[in-house]
């Protein structure tokens, strides 16, 4: 006898890594692909920039700062920007080539729209150079700056330690800076600004520290009020499965015992309750069979367990106040380069508006999403959140952090086109791009090491965690920003990533020495090999 079969369908579970065999472009093709983009784009920025220092004598200086700061950018590619897309990647949200594509386009637009159009010169931000330093010594202690560090994140990347970018640089110019003031007995320690130094050494705990607790306490919420809501509705659903199969059975047995005269009898009676079951309004006394009468009563027992709840009601608030955040991110430290001026009220009636889109979004959204299973519906949605704070990441990231290898090159730029050190320096649209291009070049490159650490070594990653480290993270460089707190984005991030496997019990402590060791030693890593590029140029040149 065909029996109504179960309202919960099995379905399998969601992927979004295709398999190779569908792949539209191999990994050889993208090597080939960006190997010959990062080339062209070397080339050609060369020669827009031999144009641009209109000095043919320089020629050579300008080759080697070229080739240094689009290193120095490869590199921050390949550690930091795979840093921030390690959790997405480690969830499986997004694959290699899915982060690859975004963040080509939210780095570089980031870098080339809100990148700014000067930068300081770090003539006297972390060393005191004085007014007397001649623009060509400037220029090698820049250069050697962009060597230092680059090769240091290099050897980093290569054992897929994330440690700061930021940091690395600054170590650089300081071990640079020292060198030459030795060389030339016009300098020493207290050139050092040393404020800047111990800043660094705070951020070492206090970033991840913030990060993880942050991240603690806001997946312990997702946990409690999402995650364990949804496994004890499934469990829930999969007994009364268990109920509506075991009732089937029974009806089907019963029926095979009744004459042949009552099983037409009893069919005519299904095939009426058939028709009046479709009704989800109906009173099961006015059914006539047993069978329909038992499955209405599960029907009932089933939506009592409201198994969409908690994707309906907390995951639209999660949502708008993650895109608030996320926004305040963009606007406070995406967009702080340019000349943006914006009321406090202005801002809130912004974010407000994008809270509330957000949130209603996700409910419309989690309310088309009852149809599939719940394991796959929370999936899907807390995916998409991670793609959109990902996304912004790679935003503020593009117009922020890719200083670390502009900043020092634009001063080189503008030495060598002006012949002495200005406290600030021209940033053209064309160094962005170029750097931009180079920094997506190094997360295909080289980014993967660091992925798997970020996004596997350290906790197990899924979307809701994952969506847990990422906004947990922009929140405290919101707020670092607003307070002016001496945080590093790479640190939070790890810490809010030790915070999320904290609450699962599975953080991945043995992993986080030598991470921490190399946050230690970046500084005076990055400092020795920038004091050794000084004394090469200076040996060269």
């Amino acid at each position: 006898m065909a029996i109504a079969s179960q309202r919960e369908t099995s379905t399998p579970p969601p992927t979004l890594d295709p398999s190779p065999g569908r792949s539209l472009i191999s990994d050889r093709n993208l090597h080939l692909i960006f190997g010959a983009l990062l080339t062209v784009t070397a080339v050609a920025f060369f020669l827009w920039s031999l144009d641009y220092i209109d000095n043919s004598r320089l020629v050579i200086i300008l080759l080697t700062a070229i080739v240094l700061g689009m290193f120095m950018a490869f590199n921050i590619g390949g550690n930091d920007v795979a840093n921030s897309f390690g959790t997405s990647v480690g969830a499986g949200t997004l694959t290699m080539k899915q982060a690859l594509l975004i963040a080509a386009v939210f780095e570089v637009s980031g870098a080339v729209l809100a990148g700014g159009e000067v930068t300081e010169t770090v003539r006297s931000g972390i060393v005191d150079l004085g007014t007397d330093i001649s623009g060509r010594d400037f220029a090698f202690i820049m250069m050697a700056a962009l060597f230092g560090a680059a090769l240091w994140l290099l050897v980093a990347t290569r054992f897929g330690l994330p440690v700061s970018t930021t940091h690395s640089i600054v170590g650089a110019i300081v071990g640079a800076s020292l060198t030459l003031g030795y060389l030339t007995g016009t300098g020493s320690l207290e050139m050092v600004q040393w404020d800047g130094i111990r800043d660094i050494a705070i951020s070492w705990v206090a970033s991840p520290l913030l990060g993880g607790v942050l991240a603690f306490l806001l997946f312990g919420m997702i946990q409690r009020r999402i995650l364990l809501y949804n496994e004890k509705a499934e469990a829930k659903l999969r007994e009364l499965s268990a109920e509506r199969i075991a009732h089937r059975d029974r009806e089907a047995s019963e029926f095979d015992r009744l004459t042949q005269i009552q099983q037409v009898a009893y069919t005519s009676k299904l095939v009426r309750d058939s028709e009046l079951a479709k009704s989800p309004d109906i009173d099961p006394t006015l059914l006539e069979s047993r069978y329909y009468k038992e499955l209405k009563k599960l029907d009932k027992k089933v939506d009592e367990v409201r198994s969409h709840r908690a994707l309906t009601s907390w995951v639209p608030l999660l949502g708008a106040l993650g895109s608030m955040v996320i926004a305040a991110m963009v606007l406070f430290k995406g967009l702080k380069n340019l000349d943006f001026e914006i009321s406090g009220l202005a801002v809130v009636l912004v974010l407000a508006m994008v809270g509330v889109i957000a949130g209603f979004s996700l409910f419309i959204f989690a309310q088309s999403l009852k149809g599939k299973q719940l394991s796959q519906a929370t999936f899907v949605l807390f995916s998409w959140m991670q793609v959109f704070t990902a996304s912004a990441f790679a935003f503020s990231h593009g117009s922020n952090d890719i200083a670390n290898a502009v900043g020092p090159f634009a001063a080189i730029l503008d030495v060598l086109r002006t012949g002495s050190v200005s406290e600030k320096a021209a940033l053209p649209a064309p160094v962005l791009l170029a750097f931009g291009v180079a920094l997506v070049a190094g997360l295909w490159f080289i980014g993967r090491a660091v992925m798997r650490t970020v996004g596997e070594g350290l906790t197990k990653i899924h979307p809701a965690s994952g969506f847990a480290a990422e906004l947990s993270a922009a929140g405290v460089v919101l707020l670092a920003s607003v307070f002016g707190l001496p945080v590093s984005s790479t640190h939070i991030l790890i810490g809010a990533i030790l915070g999320v496997g904290l609450v699962n019990k599975a953080a991945n402590w043995r992993l986080m020495r030598p991470i921490f060791l190399a946050w230690v030693i970046t500084l005076p890593a990055a400092a020795g090999i920038g004091a050794m590029g000084l004394i090469a140029l200076r040996a060269i040149f």
